[in-house]
């Protein structure tokens, strides 16, 4: 209470008139004049201050609020976004082991065919080197024969045979030879 309703009620109390239950209109009045004048002071004063505080403190809660709802939403995305990207690195890494898989038995198949063609290439070489030895051998032989007849004819035309007789036997020894093949 003001200073004003304070004196106005000791007053009253003083003059010792009335009983509790009397109402003191000129009491009543100053109460109601100081409450006006200090619900107009407080509302000046006091009361826009403290709901323009009130006010701005509930905006930057909100702010703050849609603030992280926001940053959520954007991490929500980046996280989709890392497991998308995480999914697709991990189909490239399969799609590289895969093809390297792939040119690996490629390459392998090549090799493999690339070295039987080259085996059949030394083989077919060895067997032609041996045909020709086996054809100057055969022709070796057959000279070595061919002397060995005729020494031999020699030494029998030298023993009474007419020389028709040589000729023939030596031909007939030189027919019985086996062919060049």
């Amino acid at each position: 209470m003001s200073s004003a309703a304070i004196t106005a009620a000791a007053l009253a109390a003083a003059a010792g008139k009335g009983s509790i239950t009397d109402i003191d209109w000129m009491l009543t009045l100053l109460t109601l004049v100081l409450f006006a004048v200090f619900a107009f002071v407080m509302t000046k004063l006091g009361w826009k201050p403290l709901l323009s505080m009130i006010e701005e403190r509930e905006r930057t809660i909100r702010d703050s609020v849609e603030g992280a709802h926001k940053a959520n939403a954007e991490a929500q995305a980046l996280l989709v976004q890392h497991k998308e990207t995480m999914r697709e690195a991990a189909q490239q890494r399969e799609d590289l082991l895969k093809q390297a898989f792939a040119d690996a038995d490629q390459a392998r198949a090549h090799l493999t065919a690339q070295a039987k063609a080259e085996a059949e290439k030394q083989l077919q070489k060895a067997r032609e080197q041996i045909q020709r030895e086996k054809q100057l051998a055969i022709q070796e032989i057959r000279g070595e024969i061919a002397d060995l007849a005729m020494g031999a004819a020699a030494r029998i035309v030298e023993s009474s045979l007419t020389p028709e007789a040589q000729r023939k036997l030596v031909d007939d020894f030189i027919e019985g030879l086996p062919d060049k093949h």
